[in-house]
């Protein structure tokens, strides 16, 4: 059995990572009050007295507006923590397997973005996790990279949002500009026990199938529950905010098998 050290275990993805790699590892989780990736030397004499296989670190500041205001701690979060993790997994011979998103990219491809496109991120949240990125290639580490984009699972998330809205409003207005891939978050930890399993290295883009709008994925969501909520598709501009969003941050699938459609794992989620 491989022993594998999880961090954020506390979060959406890090619940569903815990529940899908218990049992079949020797598996330690610590949350964020357990274990702050941001102590170095905590984090150090953890991962030094396990000795892991491997380190699975589903911790990161996620907010990507409180990003643009509280720009040093997302830097240490995502970018300075991150490369220590990376340098302590090189230095104990583990491999690190690091989540990163779709926001390291402009949004500017309408076809969407493979693996080897060219990151250019347009906000801080996205600059501050390709640094997270950079960090663990300079480390000279075993890693694992995975892309994910528009996460929902237990936890909060656009389709609680939406269903809580939903719950007070017989018309929502729901941005109609942006395109991206909705994912699963228990699909993802599934995917992520595979990468484990195959022992697979670089970086990936782990999306569920398909693509779809803001608009659209509350249309979806408000009909699987049943739910009679009218859509009004607006433009960005009629909803700013602090950081700006990719118009199209559409992550393409080019190495690994493909999940199932966001709209079955939907309905999974819901009922």
């Amino acid at each position: 059995m491989p022993k594998i050290i999880l961090t954020g275990s506390d979060g959406m993805l890090g619940k569903a990572l815990k529940k899908e790699l218990s049992g079949s590892s020797e598996l330690q989780s610590f949350s964020k009050n357990e274990l702050d990736i941001t102590d170095f030397v905590a984090v150090a004499e953890i991962l030094e007295a396990a000795q892991p296989d491997f380190v699975v670190n589903a911790a990161a500041f996620t907010k990507v507006d409180a990003a643009e205001t509280d720009q040093i701690l997302a830097e240490k979060v995502n970018s300075t923590a991150v490369g220590n993790l990376a340098r302590i997994c090189k230095k104990i011979g583990a491999k690190l397997i690091h989540f990163s998103t779709d926001y390291v990219f402009d949004g500017e491809n309408e076809n969407g973005f493979p693996e080897k496109d060219e990151p250019n991120p347009i906000n801080f949240y996205g600059k501050t996790k390709l640094e997270g990125e950079e960090a663990i290639r300079e480390s000279g580490c075993e890693f694992a990279i995975i892309r994910t984009s528009w996460l929902f699972g237990e936890g909060e998330n656009f389709v609680e949002k939406m269903l809580a809205l939903g719950k007070r409003n017989c018309e929502i207005k729901v941005v109609a500009d942006q395109i991206g891939c909705p994912t699963f978050s228990e699909d993802l930890a599934e995917a992520v026990k595979k990468i484990l399993i195959e022992n697979r290295s670089g970086i990936f883009h782990l999306t569920n199938l398909g693509k779809t709008s803001w608009a659209d994925f509350a249309r979806k969501i408000f009909g699987l529950a049943g739910m009679d909520v009218k859509v009004i598709p607006v433009a960005s501009e009629e909803f700013p905010t602090p950081a700006k969003r990719p118009r199209n941050s559409v992550l393409q699938n080019t190495k690994l098998p493909k999940m199932r459609s966001w709209e079955e794992a939907l309905a999974e989620f819901l009922h």
